[in-house]
C-alpha cells in the first residue's frame, strides 16, 4: 500500500510540475479526471500589462520571451520541472482542495489497478480462449483425418464389392447360358420323346379300340346269358305267386278306389260350396282374388329369398365341390345324430368295429404293411394331442390295392375327419381350379379335430410341370396346392394315392415325410379277402333289413344258400387268382353273386363257384396279355 502511495505521490508532482508550466497562460490546476478547480490566485501573472483604458495611449510592449528548456548542464539535466512540481506540491499542501486532489489521486490508482487486472484477467480469458480454439482446430483436423481414414475404407469396400458383384455376375451369367443350352437340349429331348409317346399311343389306341370291341362283344354274349337265367328264374317265381298276388292286388285295388271316390266327392262337394258362395258374394270375390295374389307372391318371394339365402349358406358353409366323400358331412350340422349314435355304440361294443380282426375293418394288407399303417395311425393321434405338425403321406402301388380305404381307415383310427377328391376333377375346373384349392384347404382348417385330405389319382395335376401338354389352368392349380402345403401344417394331414409316382412333381415329393407302397395281395391276403367277400355278397345277401314302405312296394330278396364250399375250395381259388388285386377279388365275388341269382334254386356249391373262378381267371389273363401287347 506504502508503495502505491509513493508511486501517486510521484505521480502528483510529475502532474503539478507539468500544470506549472503552463501558469502564465491559466491558473486553474486540472486533474485527469472530470473534476476542475482553482486552488491558486485568480489574479493574472505579474509579467502580463493591464490592458489600458485609454484609446489615445501607446500600445505596450511585446513580451518577453521565456527560455522554458534552459540547459544549466553538459548533460541536459533541468531543475526546473523538479522545482516547479516541489512548488505545486506546496501549494497543494497550503490549497484548501489539496485532501480532494489526493482522494483524486487515490482514486486514479485504484481505477489504474481495477483496470490493470480486468486486463489481466481479460487476457487470462484471452489465453484460456486460444487454447480452446487450439485443441477444437486439433479435434477438427483429427476427425477430418479419422473421417478421409473412414471414407477411404468405404472406397475401398466399395471397390472389393463392386470386383466381387462383377465376378458373380459374370459366373452367373455363364451358368445360365449353360443352363440355357441344358434346358434346350432337354426340350429338344422332350420333344422327341412326345413324338415318339404319340406314335406309340396311336397304335396303343388302335391295339386298344380292337380290344374293347373283342371286350364289348364278350360281355354282350355274357349279358345275354345272364338276363336269360335271370328271365327264367323271374318267369318261374311269377308263375308261382302270380295268383295270390292278383287276389291282393284286386282286393287292394277296390279299397283304395273305394276310398279314393268318396274322398274325390267330398272334396268336390266342399270346393262347389265355396265357389258358389264366393261369385255370389262380391265383396267375398274381391277378398279371395286378392288373397290368391298376395299369396302368390309370397311363395315367389319365398322362394327365390330362401334360394338366395341357401346359395349363400352353401357358399360359405358348404362343402367344397371338390369332395367326393367325407366324415363331415355336407354342411357342419350335417350326420351329427348319426355320428353320436356311431361313438356311442363303438364304446358300448368296441369289438364290432373289426369283422377281420385285423383292426382295419374291410381293408386286407400285407401283415408288415397293416403293422406299419398302425404305427402312423398311433403317431398321428399322438401328433394330435400334443398339437405337433402332421406327417404328409405317399400311397403307391397298382390300382385295387387298398389305397383308400387304408386312408378312410387311418383316419378313424387316429381321430381324424377324412375328405377324399379325386385328381381329375381339377382340370375340368380350368381358371377356377386356384380359388377351389384355396376353399378346399380353408375348409379343411374349420376342422376341429384334424383332417386327412386324401387326394386319389394325385398323378393326374400334380404332374411334372415341364410337361409340354400340361395347361397353364394345371400349373396355376399345382402352384396353389405347393403354396398351401409349404409349411408343416398342425390341422391338415395330406396323403396322395398314385399309380405312377415318378410322374409326380419334385416339389410335390419334397412335401411328402411318409411313403407306402401297396404291392398286389399274396395268396394269405387273398384267401382272407375271399372269405370277406363271400360272407358280404353271398352269406348276407338278402338278410338286410329294409323299410316299411320298401317291403310295401318292392318283393324282399331271396337269400342265398351255400352248399359244400369249404376252406379247401376258397384256399384252390386264392391260388389261382394270382395277380388279382383287392378290387378284382371283390368283382369276383359279385360275379358269383350275380352267377347264383341266374341259377334256379339260388344255391351256391363248389362246382358253381369253381366255373366263375375259372372265368373271371382267364378274362384277368387274357386283359394281362392284351396290355402286355399294348405295352410292346
Amino acid at each position: 500500500m506504502a508503495k502505491t502511495y509513493t508511486m501517486g505521490l510521484v505521480s502528483a508532482i510529475a502532474t503539478a510540475s507539468a500544470l506549472s508550466l503552463t501558469n502564465n497562460n491559466n491558473n486553474a490546476v486540472y486533474a485527469d479526471g472530470p473534476f476542475n478547480f482553482s486552488p491558486f490566485s485568480n489574479a493574472p501573472p505579474p509579467d502580463v500589462p493591464e490592458p489600458s483604458s485609454d484609446p489615445n495611449s501607446d500600445p505596450p510592449p511585446p513580451p518577453k520571451v521565456r527560455n522554458d528548456h534552459p540547459r544549466t548542464t553538459s548533460a541536459g539535466f533541468d531543475p526546473e520541472a523538479l522545482e516547479r512540481g516541489v512548488k505545486a506540491l506546496k501549494d497543494i499542501a497550503n490549497s484548501p482542495h489539496g485532501k480532494k486532489v489526493f482522494d483524486i489521486i487515490k482514486k486514479q490508482e485504484d481505477t489504474k489497478i481495477t483496470e490493470f487486472s480486468a486486463k489481466v484477467a481479460e487476457f487470462k480469458q484471452m489465453q484460456a480462449q486460444h487454447e480452446t480454439e487450439r485443441q477444437r482446430i486439433i479435434y477438427d483436423e483429427q476427425k477430418k483425418l479419422a473421417q478421409h481414414q473412414a471414407q477411404t475404407k468405404s472406397q475401398m469396400a466399395k471397390y472389393e464389392d463392386e470386383l466381387a458383384r462383377k465376378r458373380m455376375q459374370a459366373e452367373n451369367e455363364y451358368h445360365r447360358s449353360r443352363n440355357q443350352e441344358l434346358v434346350k437340349l432337354q426340350e429338344e429331348s422332350s420333344i422327341r420323346q412326345e413324338q415318339a409317346r404319340r406314335a406309340t399311343e396311336e397304335q396303343i389306341q388302335a391295339q386298344r379300340r380292337q380290344t374293347e370291341r373283342e371286350k364289348a362283344e364278350i360281355e354282350r354274349e355274357t349279358i345275354r346269358v345272364r338276363a336269360m337265367a335271370e328271365a327264367e328264374g323271374r318267369a318261374h317265381e311269377a308263375k308261382l305267386s302270380e295268383e295270390v298276388n292278383r287276389r291282393m292286388l284286386v282286393d287292394r285295388a277296390n279299397a283304395e278306389r273305394e276310398k279314393w271316390v268318396s274322398a274325390i266327392n267330398t272334396t268336390f262337394d266342399h270346393i262347389g260350396g265355396g265357389l258358389k258362395a264366393i261369385l255370389t258374394d262380391q265383396n267375398k270375390l274381391v277378398v279371395a282374388v286378392g288373397g290368391v295374389t298376395a299369396l302368390a307372391a309370397g311363395v315367389y318371394t319365398t322362394r327365390e329369398g330362401a334360394r338366395v339365402i341357401w346359395g349363400y349358406v352353401d357358399r360359405i358353409l358348404g362343402q367344397p365341390s371338390l369332395i367326393r366323400e367325407s366324415s363331415r358331412g355336407k354342411y357342419p350340422w350335417s350326420g351329427m345324430f348319426s355320428r353320436a349314435m356311431s361313438t356311442l355304440s363303438k364304446r358300448a361294443n368296441p369289438a364290432s368295429a373289426s369283422k377281420n380282426g385285423n383292426g382295419f375293418g374291410d381293408v386286407i394288407l400285407h401283415p408288415s404293411l397293416n403293422k406299419r399303417i398302425e404305427q402312423l395311425a398311433s403317431a398321428t393321434a399322438n401328433t394330435k394331442a400334443h398339437q405337433a405338425p402332421f406327417r404328409n403321406m405317399l400311397f403307391y402301388g397298382p390300382p385295387g390295392t387298398g389305397k383308400t380305404m387304408a386312408a378312410r381307415e387311418l383316419a378313424r383310427k387316429s381321430g381324424l375327419d377324412y375328405a377324399l377328391m379325386t385328381g381329375g376333377d381339377v382340370a375340368p375346373l380350368g381358371s377356377q381350379a386356384v380359388t377351389k384349392i384355396h376353399q378346399l384347404f380353408d375348409w379343411s382348417k374349420k376342422s376341429k379335430q384334424g383332417l386327412l385330405l386324401f387326394i386319389d389319382e394325385a398323378d393326374a395335376f400334380l404332374c411334372e410341370r415341364n410337361k409340354t401338354y400340361m395347361s397353364e389352368a394345371q400349373r396355376s392349380a399345382l402352384n396353389a396346392l405347393l403354396f398351401r402345403t409349404g409349411d408343416q401344417s398342425k390341422d391338415i394331414v395330406l396323403a396322395l394315392a398314385t399309380n405312377r409316382p415318378g410322374d409326380l412333381d419334385s416339389a410335390v415329393a419334397d412335401r411328402i415325410d411318409e411313403v407306402l407302397e401297396f404291392p398286389l395281395p399274396g395268396e394269405e391276403e387273398r384267401f382272407k379277402l375271399l372269405k370277406l367277400y363271400l360272407d358280404k355278397y353271398i352269406a348276407q345277401a338278402g338278410s338286410r333289413k329294409s323299410g316299411f314302405f320298401q317291403n310295401l312296394f318292392k318283393a324282399k330278396p331271396q337269400q342265398i344258400e351255400i352248399n359244400g364250399l369249404t376252406d379247401e375250395t376258397i384256399k384252390e381259388a386264392a391260388a389261382k387268382t394270382d395277380g388279382f388285386s383287392g378290387r378284382e377279388i371283390a368283382k369276383l365275388m359279385a360275379s358269383v353273386q350275380a352267377a347264383v341269382y341266374g341259377s334256379e334254386n339260388c344255391v351256391l356249391d363248389p362246382s358253381l363257384f369253381r366255373e366263375v373262378v375259372d372265368y373271371k381267371v382267364a378274362e384277368h389273363q387274357q386283359r394281362r396279355r392284351l396290355a402286355g401287347s399294348d405295352k410292346h
